[in-house]
């Protein structure tokens, strides 16, 4: 039984993902669907289920209401109008107003609206918006001519072009973070110079006024630096102590707002301290110094990591440029400029000369030849003629032809990739986790060390005991910042992940990229993965010669309806015969076998020999022996049955790639055994897997054999990765450690796996491979960055160098070193967009 409630409560994509993963854990609940704009979840359940359940379990996950749509009131309906008019606000900008924390600390939570991480108080980054359409158009000599159609400007007849995006939202926070680190060294400068000069004999600026007068100088300087410049890190650590999410802010909070409230009292009320907090003058000595350029260099590192998440989200805006803003649509002999968002499937297009391709479709008049380096990474330009298929953002070389589309908007190939991107982008690690732990754990035990490195100092340091017991115990707080620590894994994936994009391996999510580096076992299927998935009819063997062409007929009819691409051989031999279609009826595709159905009311069987067996067909000796002859020189046989008689036989010879064989001997090479998995006879199987130097193949598989063989694996401990492009691959795929489908295999198997190869070959998973090893590599070299600044800064800080050298690390260095922490992380992540794949 299905039903549909209505959800009160949602706002944002966190929401409905929180809301629909727990509906689906309730028990007797097959499935979950939630609409965030209709603000409704459609739920088939086993068995009716107490709407009670369903808000016991919302409950227990958020402030989320369960109402029967029918019986909802007039209140609900309100608030679903108001969520629908927020999303159609939303996209009525360039930017999606949807926020996600750059640290993914709580997963793949969303917010409405820009601010602080709860948890860890970074900035929130708005998502990138993933269309590319031009909603309107202006004249480049007169702007104030707006027209949401490309047309010519009735002042002075020029073209109108697309209006320039707006400034991102991560551009405006970099912008408003750059006013506000100049204002805070504006003013930190001073305070600095006047505390410094402290250091030179017989101090020029006591000479002009006092001590205590200057004091006053750093107090009013400071104040624009704590209030304005960098009142936002208080407000992060008050929310950070108040939640008990402690993080990098509630130490930096703490230590300078300590460093600069005992400042203000020791300057307003001196006789509150100690004598020996006191100079001779009587005055005592301030920190609004420490406090200025410890929030000033804070900034400058919040102000790199802005500029920072704005790179790593380039690979998704430059793949968005690829994308044309108008396209020339044929209609009635005529040719119209119209914008990309207005193409519908089954327009004809004029591509012209050196234009990009608008969407995905195939060349339907004329011929080309496509720079497809953008998909491929090859930069040789690819010929194209008719029938054959083009991709949206490739560049068209200097031939016009027309073209007819196929898939528009979000279902074109570029819109994936970019999808694909940007979910990877935003999705965790698992050695992330390590990284969550140790931060969690991380900042009490600073603030028990602090606490400690101040009675320690207090007891046993020298006079003033108490002033080197505060400075060390800021110190301390200051260099154990662990915004480094945070920074480690997120940065190294999202460059990572673009720069696979960039090189045709598309990656799905976080932990595929990490787990790539650890596989044991890959699993190849063979047609459109070792072989070019594109095989041919060398000769259909009719044992009647005369009824050659009707067989071939009724077998290329049959096949019309399959997707496997020896059928489509079949359908294409046909067709070059000029032999036409018929209807088929009760037409049967089974996996793995073969397909069948009714041709003028006669049974007809195209297959292997395991569909004949279903059928109960023998098969005479004489034939079996044929057949044999064939699949031993590598080609592919099925028989060919009419009314359970078999009349002959389709030799069909698929090549193998070019790559396949580098790419298998590179990853044996590199420690991985590569198994070949296929559904074809013993003797095509052997042949290829000699021609590869595979030892290990399994032919005849069906898509539970190829499941069972990696459950198998899965089972001794392996780490397994499949490679497969069909529909028979899917379960094998979402089966695997790792599944990697081939960009120019189904749709299904793309949904099934979380890599793709856009190109399509072997190659592909030698550069995954890569190219996880380089990202991992990095991963660690940031962590350990991260770590040891904090396992030697901290105890130096604390003063543990002291008494044998002397040395004490003053809070203003710790500020410094713990900003290069970070910087060096972000330096080092950036790297991975020169790594060699």
């Amino acid at each position: 039984m299905i039903h549909t409630y209505h959800i009160k409560g949602m706002s944002c994509n966190g929401c409905k993902n929180h809301v629909q993963e727990a509906l689906n854990t309730v028990n007797g609940v097959k499935k979950a669907t939630v609409d965030l704009e209709q603000a409704t979840a459609t739920i088939e359940m086993e068995r009716h289920i107490k709407l009670q359940t369903f808000q016991e379990k919302l409950s227990s996950t958020g402030n989320y209401s369960i109402h029967l749509l029918e019986e909802k009131t007039a209140c609900c309906s309100s608030a679903r109008e108001e969520a629908s008019e927020k999303i159609k606000e939303k996209q009525k900008g360039k930017g999606t107003g949807v926020y996600y924390c750059p640290m993914h600390c709580e997963g793949d939570k969303t917010y409405d609206k820009a601010g602080d991480c709860p948890v860890c108080g970074m900035d929130l980054v708005e998502e990138v918006s993933l269309e590319n359409k031009a909603s309107q158009f202006t004249c480049p000599m007169h702007p104030e001519v707006m027209s949401d159609e490309p047309s010519a400007c009735p002042k002075c007849g020029m073209d109108l072009v697309p209006v320039e995006a707006d400034v991102s939202e991560e551009e405006k926070t970099y912008k408003k973070l750059l006013h506000k680190f100049w204002i805070a060294v504006g003013f930190t400068l001073p305070i600095f110079m006047i505390a410094m000069s402290d250091m030179l004999n017989k101090n020029p600026l006591y000479t002009i006024f006092s001590q205590k007068t200057w004091n006053y100088f750093q107090l009013i300087f400071s104040i624009p630096v704590v209030f304005y410049a960098t009142w936002m890190f208080f407000e992060r650590a008050y929310k950070s102590i108040k939640t008990m999410n402690l993080n990098m802010f509630t130490l930096v909070g703490i230590g300078s707002g300590i460093a600069w409230l005992f400042s203000l009292v020791a300057l307003f009320i001196p006789n509150v301290f100690p004598n020996e907090f006191k100079t001779v003058e009587g005055n005592v000595y301030v920190y609004f110094e420490a406090t200025t350029v410890i929030l000033t260099l804070v900034l400058l590192g919040q102000l790199l990591e802005a500029r920072a998440h704005s790179k790593t989200n380039g690979a998704i805006k430059a793949l968005l440029k690829l994308v044309p803003a108008t396209a020339t649509l044929v209609k009635d002999g005529e040719d119209k400029t119209i914008a990309i968002d207005k193409i519908n499937k089954g327009d004809v297009l004029r591509v012209k000369p050196g234009e990009k391709i608008p969407v995905d479709g195939f060349i339907s008049k004329g011929q080309t030849s496509v720079d497809e380096s953008m998909i491929t990474g090859e930069p040789i330009p690819v010929d194209k003629k008719e029938e054959d298929k083009v991709s949206a953002g490739t560049i068209n070389g200097n031939t016009s032809f027309l073209m007819t589309a196929e898939k528009v908007g979000g279902d074109t190939l570029l819109s994936q990739i970019i999808h694909m991107v940007n979910n990877a982008s935003k999705s965790k690690a698992p050695i992330q986790k390590l990284a969550d732990r140790i931060s969690k754990y991380f900042v009490p035990i600073v603030i028990a060390a602090s606490l400690i490195t101040f009675v320690i100092w207090a007891i046993y340091g020298p006079e003033p005991a108490y002033v080197y017991a505060f400075v060390n115990a800021i110190a301390v707080l200051i260099i154990a910042c662990p915004c480094a620590l945070g920074l480690a894994t997120p940065m190294s994936v999202m460059v990572g992940v673009g720069r696979g994009a960039q090189s045709g391996v598309l990656i799905k999510n976080a932990e595929a990229l990490e787990k790539m580096n650890k596989v044991d076992v890959l699993i190849v299927d063979k047609t459109g993965t070792i072989t070019e998935g594109k095989p041919s009819v060398e000769n259909v063997v009719v044992f009647e010669e005369s009824r050659k062409e009707n067989i071939t007929m009724m077998i290329a009819s049959l096949n019309q309806y399959s997707e496997h691409s020896l059928a489509t051989a079949v359908v294409d031999y046909a067709k070059d015969q000029h032999i036409k279609l018929v209807e088929v009826e009760d037409f049967d595709a089974i996996s793995g076998k073969g397909v069948l159905g009714k041709i003028d009311k006669k049974q007809v069987a195209l297959g292997n020999d395991r569909l004949l067996a279903q059928l109960s067909i023998e098969i005479p000796k004489e034939i079996q022996e044929q057949v044999v002859e064939k699949q031993e020189q590598g080609k592919t046989v099925s028989y060919i049955a009419i009314d359970k008689k078999i009349v002959g036989f389709v030799v069909i010879y698929d090549v193998i790639k070019k790559s396949s064989k580098q790419a298998i001997t590179t990853l044996q090479n590199k420690g991985i055994e590569v198994i070949m998995l296929t559904g074809d006879n013993i003797n095509t199987a052997k042949s290829v897997a000699e021609t590869l130097n595979l030892k290990h193949f399994k032919a005849s598989c069906l898509p539970e054999d190829k499941l069972n063989e990696i459950k198998k694996y899965q089972e001794q401990g392996k780490i397994v990765a499949m490679a497969g492009d069909g529909i028979n691959d899917a379960p094998a795929l979402a089966q695997a450690d790792i599944g990697i489908a081939m960009g120019t295999g189904t749709d299904v198997a793309i949904e099934s796996a979380t890599i793709t190869l856009v190109k399509g070959d072997l190659d592909g998973i030698v550069k995954a491979k890569e190219l996880s090893t380089g990202v991992l590599k990095n991963i660690k070299e940031n962590l350990f960055f991260a770590f040891v600044y904090n396992v030697i800064g901290v105890p130096v800080a604390a003063g543990v160098l002291y008494p044998f050298f002397g040395l004490l690390l003053s809070p203003m260095i710790a500020a410094v070193a713990m900003s290069f922490s970070s910087v060096s992380v972000i330096t080092n992540a950036l790297r991975l967009r020169n790594l060699k794949i």
